[in-house]
């Protein structure tokens, strides 16, 4: 059966955030003098922050989180582009009928900025952010809430993303997944969780979909 609906991580997946992050995580631990390196830092790029923060400081995560969202919020717009290939790939998406939609663990404002800021906020029927659910990804429910709101079958659905807990949560909603080669961890880290499919880049979702054949014609 060909795919109809396809849910979507947002940074790393369809926005290039990574800069951003890692500039807004370096700018807390320098507020509260802790000291990471850029490999530890790049770990902290996908779960929720409150799980980050609490496993460095359970006493000052609040605050910390605070900080970093203070940072995040001022810069965003500094940092924040589309991947490439990323919107004209979810409008020919949209076009041929395909429901779209937005999982993350990201909080609402800051999703709806990125995808005002990269003219992406026309194309999904529905966002699952972080404060929509009781458990984030790799759990299922994030995924299970997007399909229930879009009324999606598992065996037509998808889910991309750049982080294994993307496909991990996928998998645990019973769903195909897709990792992206362009993810900030590397292609092989992302392979060892074996996503149903590896995009190498945006556009290979129109042959997935269906929505164009091998030789590149739209059908």
């Amino acid at each position: 059966m060909s795919i109809r609906t396809i849910l979507f991580d947002l940074d790393g997946t369809l926005i290039d955030t990574n800069e951003l992050i890692r500039a807004s995580f370096q700018h807390t631990f320098n507020h509260y003098n802790l000291t990471f390196t850029p490999e530890e830092i790049l770990e902290f790029n996908g779960p929720p922050l409150i799980e980050t923060f609490k496993r460095i400081d359970s006493k000052r995560a609040d605050r910390m989180i605070a900080t970093y969202r203070e940072h995040n919020l001022s810069e965003h717009d500094n940092y924040v582009t589309a991947f490439p290939e990323v919107v004209e790939t979810v409008m020919q998406l949209q076009e041929h009928h395909l429901k779209l939609g937005i999982v993350t663990t990201k909080m609402s404002p800051t999703v709806h900025m990125g995808l005002k800021l990269t003219g992406l906020d026309s194309f999904f029927s529905t966002i699952i952010a972080l404060e929509d659910v009781t458990h984030a990804k790799p759990h299922p429910e994030p995924v299970l809430k997007a399909m229930l709101a879009l009324n999606a079958d598992p065996q037509t659905t998808l889910m991309v993303g750049d982080n294994y807990h993307d496909i991990e949560s996928g998998k645990n909603a019973g769903i195909q997944t897709a990792g992206v080669a362009w993810s900030q961890k590397g292609k092989e880290r992302l392979m060892e969780y074996n996503p149903t499919y590896m995009l190498e880049q945006m556009t290979d979702l129109l042959t997935i979909a269906g929505v164009k054949n091998a030789a590149n014609r739209t059908i």
